[in-house]
């Protein structure tokens, strides 16, 4: 049985996707700015990283987890008891899942913020973040084989996170001011 899974995984995986993030903000740098650019890009590797962080098995000798070991149902215990089970740099876990969302948060309102539309966008996406985080939950309540629990915690958290990014993102735009960031064609 070939398992996939762990930190190395995970950061591998977070290290290709920033690669390609490069290059897609290479390639939108002369359409839209470095600004914008820079965003869109970071937007999308972090909507990867945090898929990488959440769905991909903690261990990798993790292997299938039985379906009928597995929940029913996601946890409602809100605050739940792994909240301080699982820590990393001396973060439990709760503030890991808002830190999490914060860079996704402030990439959304950044690379938005050049257009007009973007007063409409950026609360879309930031719904959107919130139903992205839930599609994670309501996956690792359906797939067995990764280990993973479905929290209501982690989606307040998670929502949280995007929020704060958001707040960010909207402070920052004033400063960072993407709609500087046009290129105009010259006809010759």
């Amino acid at each position: 049985m070939v398992t996939i899974g762990g930190t190395g995984v995970m950061v591998l995986g977070a290290l290709a996707a920033a690669v390609v993030a490069g290059l897609v903000a290479l390639a939108l740098r002369q359409r839209v700015g470095a600004t914008t650019a820079v965003s869109v890009a970071g937007l999308l590797w972090s909507l990867v990283a945090i898929a990488l962080v959440t769905l991909v098995p903690t261990r990798a000798d993790v292997g299938i987890v039985p379906a009928e070991s597995r929940s029913e149902s996601c946890s409602w215990d809100y605050g739940g008891p792994s909240g301080a089970a699982f820590e990393v740099f001396g973060l439990d876990q709760r503030t890991l899942n808002v830190l999490l969302f914060v860079p996704a948060g402030v990439f959304l309102v950044l690379a938005v913020g050049r257009w007009w539309s973007g007063v409409v966008l950026a609360p879309l996406g930031l719904v959107a973040l919130a139903a992205y985080s839930l599609a994670i939950e309501l996956t690792q309540l359906q797939l067995a084989r990764i280990d993973r629990a479905c929290d209501v915690t982690d989606l307040v958290d998670n929502v949280l996170g995007a929020g704060t990014g958001f707040v960010l993102g909207m402070l920052l735009l004033p400063v960072l001011r993407p709609w500087r960031g046009r290129v105009t064609k010259v006809h010759g």
